[in-house]
């Protein structure tokens, strides 16, 4: 055991914790993270400056900075590692290095180059990887009005459906029927620590409900209607719901957005969030109207390419707002690079207040 300074939070941000101490090269890689009761301890390399202390509380609420004996981390098997014994060397450099987890699943894109090698790929993911049962390989782009990928089970178990825990979160989920990302835990986290006591959501694309029901767990005066298309991630939603006791606080809601805001939610919310990237521009108008008369704010996502593609969705983002709706931006809160989708495209997250 080695005693060290280590950051103490709550276990509703352990995840984002390691995040941020790994970012600002803190993170002691030698020590065990451990858990105890409700909180996380995440070991340190030395005590942050006032600068790196100031960031971490930007980000976490109620952390402490305090000392723990921790145990020494075992040797990490890595998958590549256990590769190198099965591929041919000229293979390696291919083999994937970004895995996706959702519960007891892992997802991997297979190059060209390993296809006839999936199984050993999804083999040697199983072995490095002791918490995964089923190894999925994408079969295709996100496409049609469910947003659902193809996948092909290349080895374990032919069980797709799983729980994925998130910011104390439970999600019940089948990759196969509902989309949901595991890239976007920040932004869900980022987006649902804005939400005020009081308020009320309108999550118009909300799937099996991330955004949606970790703003209910955090807040206790709050009203969030989830909306979706996909009957399956609707059936998914009601039983997160339950699952994380916001029976009280979220409405699911089958149908697309644009007719639900229509016909129910016109001009009731604080706040609208936008999660659509591939078709959200053709719903600002929704969006809009969904905003009670003195206006709110509304997270929005796109893609996008180009030299500054935050600044050219900001850009068409208030101009669709003043030519198609009776509204206008009035600040722009933030813009931002949320992740690479394909080589010089990126999501792009837009917040605005619009009046």
């Amino acid at each position: 055991m080695i005693e060290a300074p280590c950051l103490k939070v709550s276990k509703a941000f352990g995840e984002r914790a390691i995040r941020l101490v790994a970012k600002l090269n803190l993170l002691d890689r030698r020590l065990k993270v451990q858990s105890d009761g409700g909180y996380v301890y995440v070991p340190l390399l030395d005590e942050p400056s006032i600068h790196e202390k100031a960031e971490l509380s930007n980000e976490l609420k109620g952390l402490e900075i305090v000392k723990r004996l921790f145990p020494k981390r075992t040797k990490v098997v890595k998958a590549v590692d256990l590769a190198a014994e099965l591929l041919p060397p000229r293979l390696l450099a291919s083999f994937p290095r970004s895995i996706d987890f959702l519960g007891h699943i892992a997802i991997v894109e297979i190059p060209p180059e390993l296809e006839e090698y999936k199984e050993v790929v999804g083999e040697v993911v199983l072995r490095a990887h002791k918490n995964v049962r089923t190894v999925l390989a994408k079969a295709g782009a996100v496409r049609g009005i469910y947003r659902l990928r193809n996948f092909e089970v290349i080895a374990g178990s032919d069980e797709t459906e799983t729980v994925h825990r998130e910011f104390g979160c439970l999600y019940y989920l089948d990759p196969m029927r509902v989309y949901f990302s595991p890239r976007l835990s920040y932004e869900h986290y980022r987006v649902a620590s804005q939400v005020r006591e009081g308020e009320t959501v309108i999550d118009m694309f909300a799937g099996v409900g991330p955004f949606s029901i970790l703003t209910a767990k955090m807040l206790n005066l709050v009203r969030v209607y989830a909306i979706d298309i996909n009957p399956d991630a609707v059936s998914y939603l009601k039983r997160n719901i339950v699952a994380n006791r916001v029976e009280d606080k979220v409405v699911p809601i089958l149908g697309d957005a644009g007719k639900v805001v229509a016909e129910r939610l016109r001009g009731l919310a604080d706040r609208v969030i936008m999660n659509l990237p591939e078709r959200a521009s053709e719903y600002i108008g929704a969006a809009c109207e969904a905003l009670k008369p003195r206006g709110g704010v509304i997270h929005y996502y796109e893609f996008a390419s180009g030299d500054n593609p935050a600044k050219s969705v900001e850009t068409r983002l208030k101009k669709i707002v003043a030519e198609q709706t009776n509204r206008r931006v009035s600040k722009v809160l933030a813009s931002k690079i949320v992740r690479e989708v394909a080589p010089y495209v990126w999501q792009i997250a837009v917040d605005l207040e619009v009046e």
